[in-house]
């Protein structure tokens, strides 16, 4: 098989989606299309709007293999989301925003069915962020449409099955905090199995996998040739993470950012996971488990008002002198200090603007040098996503944790990582290394933030 010379990528993330064409030889970004992800307040629940986000998918697809033409389709998407599909294909029931409260409803009566910590490595999250528990309170609260139910697919399964017609299970997003896989068995989970909802998972296929070629509608709707091949599609944490995956040796960690930052640790020291501080177990794209921890960093990072660029070196040392820091946690649902109300040590009035823009940094490398132990991380830690660009937050994590910190070359490390199943290869991932120091100061800062935040 040729290897393709243009790849598109549907990326579905929480707040933004993109279809990004990507070249399949240098893995270089050829051009991009991008809309908010909004969510539809609306009954019976609030919802992703799948139909706004397949017209643009397809209109999006028209205009970018206008550029050049399309040669292969990969999809990676957020993850803790699954799709209800029919006999006829359509959904039976939106597919339901994992922020809604509504599946805590049923919590307790989950608690009773869902597997156990060890078996899953899936801890017990808030709002819906458990998608078993969301199918739970599906078929609890809506029994009638889901029982007209014939395949629950995850997310980014879901979106291939549109482009193919093929329905298909797929690892790395069955085992994101799912309680739906057990990760060091291989296998679906005893929820899975107690619950019949056996017969509704579709057989497992490799995130590389073609499914089939591109549905003769879409192609025609979108102007692709007919002979387009779609892949079974990852989910984007995961995504960011494969490329090291196929060309790094153990260990090192990965840290993922957008809405979500998301510490994956390959070759970590054994520890055991603590499942109240959002510590869990990812499955990469090669079936092995991944110990994992997480906070919504990205979601903080907007809610303080961050602002990204390099940051006046005057600023940096107003902030370590007058120890002025944000202690967790925001929002305080998730994470490492899950239920600490955030607090500033120095009131933010009081700081200029470059201070607080530091302040909130460090906050965030703090924060993630807190998952990074929480799960036995070790060697370099490399940054993917927007945080990679953000140079006080890259210095503070290498102060606080001791080791090399590099920064991804690309802002969507998502849409590459998924080209790399189309490809079939992945590319030396292009990193920069954090060579910058802070005063020597920088580390009694770390100690005092971690003490002050109850680490341990």
């Amino acid at each position: 098989m040729t290897a393709p010379k243009t790849i598109a990528v549907v990326d579905i993330g929480k707040t933004n989606a993109k279809v990004v064409l990507v070249d399949g030889e240098s893995f270089q970004e050829i051009a991009a299309r991008t809309m908010p992800n909004g969510v539809v307040n609306a009954a019976p629940y609030p919802h992703f709007d799948t139909e706004k986000l397949w017209a643009f998918i397809v209109e999006s697809l028209g205009a970018l293999n206008q550029e050049r033409p399309i040669d292969a389709i990969s999809v990676t998407t957020h993850g803790a989301t699954a799709a209800l599909v029919g006999e006829d294909g359509d959904l039976v029931l939106p597919v339901l925003d994992y922020e809604h409260e509504g599946p805590q409803e049923f919590a307790e009566a989950y608690r009773m069915v869902r597997p156990r910590f060890a078996e899953s490595g899936t801890p017990i999250m808030p709002m819906g962020l458990n998608a078993g528990l969301q199918i739970y309170w599906q078929a609890m609260r809506f029994p009638e449409a889901f029982a007209k139910a014939r395949a629950i697919l995850m997310y980014a399964q879901y979106w291939s099955f549109r482009l193919t017609g093929i329905a298909a299970s797929e690892v790395t997003s069955l085992g994101c905090h799912a309680d739906l896989w057990e990760p060091r068995n291989g296998r679906f989970s005893s929820l899975v199995e107690g619950r019949g909802w056996t017969r509704l998972m579709p057989p497992v296929r490799k995130a590389s996998d073609v499914l089939a070629l591109i549905r003769p509608d879409v192609a025609a709707a979108a102007g692709l040739r007919p002979d387009v091949p779609v892949h079974c599609g990852i989910h984007d944490s995961n995504a960011s993470l494969l490329p090291h995956v196929l060309t790094r040796k153990a260990p090192y960690a990965v840290v993922s950012t957008g809405t979500w930052v998301v510490v994956m640790a390959s070759g970590a020291r054994p520890v055991i996971l603590d499942e109240a501080r959002d510590t869990l177990i990812n499955v990469n794209a090669l079936g092995d488990p991944v110990p994992s921890s997480r906070f919504m960093g990205g979601r903080a990072f907007s809610l303080l008002g961050g602002k990204s660029g390099d940051l006046p070196p005057a600023a940096i040392v107003d902030v370590l002198e007058r120890g002025a820091m944000l202690l967790p946690s925001l929002p305080e649902e998730s994470g490492p200090f899950p239920g600490r109300k955030a607090s500033w040590t120095v009131p933010r009035e009081e700081l200029s603007e470059d201070a607080a823009q530091a302040v909130i940094a460090f906050h965030l490398a703090l924060m993630t040098a807190t998952c990074l132990d929480l799960i036995g991380a070790e060697g370099p830690i490399i940054v993917e996503g927007p945080f990679a660009a953000n140079r006080a937050f890259r210095v503070m994590l290498k102060v606080a944790t001791g080791r090399p910190v590099l920064a991804g070359g690309s802002a969507t490390g998502t849409s590459i990582g998924a080209a790399c199943l189309a490809a079939g290869r992945a590319p030396e991932p292009a990193l920069v290394s954090t060579a910058e120091e802070l005063p020597k100061s920088a580390a009694d800062y770390a100690a005092r933030w971690r003490s002050l935040a109850g680490h341990g």
